[in-house]
């Protein structure tokens, strides 16, 4: 616990977190690869040229400033990290790294406004705060390891099947080199991926949300492939696995993680909300549905709504339609194309064209439901405020992050 005087010094810095974070953040980054440049094996290159990752931790230190009076406050934001640490691989030998370097790099970007008292203070809540991350973790490593087919850190995986699904997204069906069972996952959560791309320096991690339901002998991930060079890695992972990897090959995964995951205990309406690739985590959950659905459990209603540029470019089209055939009356499932092309007119492929907004969401979808998001983060934005508009509580709507988590 912190005492009084600690938990004043830190509520002091608020304003200046809310103002100068971000930059101590960058700074934050830059000191500590230059000086333990092991850990750029670990963090994704792309988010760090993109300031997505400095952005997410600038709002997780404001958060815990701001929260330090009631730490319980921000546990759910704090296990949502925790998954993503778990599946990189994050230890508790890391922690001292990152605190050292954080204090030096709040002191070298506040210069004489970080006094020695504030230091101090912010020394003692880091310790307290990496010890909750810590025991938070420490619990998820040993639930992934001692999970029937579990295991703990990576474990290799051979490509048993690569399947085209669209112009961007391929599929990879991967199974246990080893021969042995997989543990089971929650539908919504993601692997981490971990791969030497010949010529690259570091190891580079990617986490892609599981894209079938659970149950199978394997684990399937939908990638989609995005533009990328050497100097500026965004795509160097999902080019690699689109064009070099093959079926034969080995790739390593991190046990299935991941907080956003459908609750197969609420008897609500559901509605799957997704754009482009957005749309992995949301089959996982359909297939999910249908499954249980085969088995007679429940009447559950469900929507489907996905957001694509067009037909080129939609996967697992008919894979989502065969789900809701086997759901029966009670799904609905709705494809909006923004530009579609001349022979997805002529196909009748897609039910809208443009894009999903309050009007179509209040049209096609219950407001009672609990709503599921996943996909690039103006469609959540766009999504989000949408459905506040037309008046669904914040509770009923979850949504997914890829990478470090932003706001909306």
């Amino acid at each position: 616990m912190l005492n009084a005087q600690t938990v004043s010094i830190i509520k002091s810095t608020v304003p200046v977190l809310a103002e100068h974070g971000l930059e101590i953040t960058k700074h934050f980054y830059t000191r500590m690869f230059a000086r333990n440049p092991e850990l750029l094996n670990i963090f994704n290159h792309a988010n760090q040229k993109q300031g997505r990752q400095q952005q997410a931790l600038a709002n997780a230190v404001y958060a815990a400033a701001a929260h330090i009076d009631n730490l319980g406050a921000i546990i759910p934001a704090v296990r949502l990290i925790a998954q993503k640490h778990r599946s990189l691989g994050i230890k508790p030998e890391h922690y001292p790294i990152v605190g050292e370097n954080l204090l030096a790099a709040i002191k070298e970007v506040l210069g004489d406004a970080a006094t020695p008292e504030i230091i101090a203070a912010w020394g003692e809540a880091y310790g307290v705060i990496a010890d909750a991350f810590i025991s938070i973790e420490a619990e998820m490593y040993a639930e992934a390891e001692g999970a029937e087919g579990g295991w703990k850190d990576f474990r290799r995986f051979t490509v048993d099947r690569k399947q085209p699904e669209s112009d961007v997204i391929t599929s990879f069906y991967l199974v246990p080199e080893d021969g042995g069972a997989i543990s089971t996952f929650k539908p919504g959560q993601y692997v981490t991926v971990k791969v030497n791309i010949p010529g690259a320096k570091n190891t580079m991690l990617r986490q892609y949300s599981l894209s079938c339901e659970p149950g199978k002998p394997y684990y399937r991930i939908s990638v989609k492939r995005e533009d990328g060079t050497s100097d500026h890695p965004d795509g160097a992972v999902s080019n690699y696995l689109h064009e070099t990897v093959k079926a034969g090959d080995v790739l390593e995964l991190s046990a299935p993680a991941g907080e956003f995951v459908l609750d197969q205990q609420d008897t609500r309406p559901v509605v799957l909300l997704s754009g482009g690739v957005g749309l992995t985590p949301m089959v996982s959950m359909l297939d999910t549905l249908a499954a249980e659905a085969d088995k007679g459990q429940g009447e559950r209603s469900v929507t489907f709504l996905h957001s694509a540029l067009n037909g080129n470019v939609h996967a697992l089209r008919e894979e989502v339609l065969a789900a809701a055939g086997r759901i029966g009356a009670g799904a609905k499932v709705r494809f909006v194309y923004e530009q579609p092309t001349e022979a997805d007119r002529a196909a009748g492929a897609f039910d809208r064209e443009g894009r999903i907004d309050a009007a179509y969401l209040a049209e096609e979808a219950p407001k009672d439901a609990v709503y599921y998001i996943c996909g690039p983060v103006p469609f959540m934005r766009a999504m989000v405020q949408s459905l506040k508009a037309n008046g669904v509580a914040d509770d009923c709507i979850r949504y997914e992050f890829f990478g470090p988590a932003g706001t909306l």
